[in-house]
């Protein structure tokens, strides 16, 4: 169906059709990482990406509007058109990935909020932080302020304020259903736009591609937590400790038994999530077992 419409945008993982005063939005099995789509598809991806999307604005739509109006099929949805606001908006209530490695290079002031030395990876941080970043469409997205968004004309005082209020509003929701699901959600992000003068959610809320999704059983302290979680930062972790890849030069092709454990994620985020399985019925590899494996692999290759 969708090969007949208007292409109004092509993003890394979706892709957006025109259908006038809506849009077409169908998620494909496409996969990037450090803003580089991949040359490998995941099997199943887009149809849990789109699964866990409906679920979640269906859920929230009492504490700020959103786009969706219908799930067209498997993989697409069909949403209000909207003017977006070119900030990404980052709650984290955790200290881990860019900005644990921030801090662990010796910066202290995320947001507006100062923290103390010597926090721990993944340690809990006294207080939810909104780290908003500039929206681009190439490259990466740069941390921002709400002086500067407002300055740029990016986004009203009162708006910013509306906005800040429903992201930490939306988080603690998130937080809180999937909390009952054995996850925990130490970050997410999340995208906003006007419609008709109203302003809503767009793009999608925590899935594997858009928010840590940690196993509450397994979760450590001062350790990372791509085992048992259910995100994109196995992925990410594969890729540089396996390629040195972060999104320098060509993508690299990703090893069958890394396409399945990725798929596993995807798949099991929404069923999770949607409490139609629990994680431990998942059999996820950690990333020492997928690199003992290959490692394997490649020697028996070489006998």
């Amino acid at each position: 169906m969708s090969h007949s419409l208007k292409l109004f945008r092509k993003g890394k993982v979706r892709d957006v059709y025109d259908l006038g005063e809506e849009l077409l939005i169908v998620a494909s099995d496409r996969v990037s990482a450090y803003d580089v789509v991949l040359p490998d598809l995941i099997p199943r991806k887009g149809e849990s990406l789109t699964g866990l999307s409906e679920f979640w604005f269906t859920k929230t739509r009492h504490i700020i509007p959103n786009h969706f109006l219908e799930r067209v099929d498997d993989r697409s949805l069909r949403v209000a058109k909207a003017k977006r606001v070119d900030i990404e908006w980052v709650v984290r209530s955790h200290l881990y990935g860019s900005m644990w490695r921030a801090y662990s290079a010796g910066k202290r002031v995320f947001g507006d909020v100062a923290l103390r030395n010597n926090l721990r990876m993944a340690e809990e941080l006294p207080q939810i932080l909104l780290t908003p970043t500039t929206k681009s469409e190439v490259g990466h997205d740069l941390d921002t302020t709400k002086e500067e968004a407002i300055g740029r004309g990016l986004l009203s005082e009162e708006d910013w304020r509306i906005l800040e209020e429903a992201s930490f509003r939306l988080y603690e929701f998130y937080r809180d259903e999937a909390k009952k699901k054995g996850i925990v959600v130490p970050d997410f992000k999340v995208e906003y736009g006007k419609h008709q003068d109203t302003l809503i959610q767009i793009d999608e809320p925590p899935t594997h591609d858009s928010a840590r999704l940690w196993d509450k059983k397994h979760f450590k302290i001062g350790e990372p937590q791509e085992t048992h979680a259910l995100d994109k930062e196995f992925l990410r972790t594969f890729l540089r400790e396996h390629y040195r890849f972060t999104g320098e030069g060509a993508a690299p092709r990703l090893p069958m038994v890394v396409i399945e454990e990725v798929s596993k994620r995807c798949v099991g985020a929404y069923e999770v999530l949607k409490g139609k399985t629990l994680i431990e019925n998942l059999r996820l590899k950690s990333l020492d077992e997928v690199l003992r494996e290959l490692r394997g692999e490649a020697r028996s290759q070489k006998i």
